[in-house]
């Protein structure tokens, strides 16, 4: 794998974790910020998971 689709890989990973915790956050799961409890903070979190795993796994298909 190429350092750039391995940054983008890692890259979609992160991004998919921080739109966990947004969606968890969104949710009232995790409390303690101004996101918590707030639906609009779900949504984002969990456009931000799928736009990580896209990342991913564009990263790291094999190309025949």
């Amino acid at each position: 794998m190429s350092s750039v689709k391995r940054a983008v890989a890692v890259a979609g990973i992160i991004v998919a974790v921080v739109g966990g915790v947004f969606t968890l956050q969104g949710v009232g799961v995790l409390g303690g910020s101004f996101m918590s409890g707030s639906a609009t903070w779900a949504v984002i979190g969990a456009a931000m998971i799928v736009a990580g795993l896209t990342l991913y796994g564009r990263a790291t298909r094999k190309r025949n």
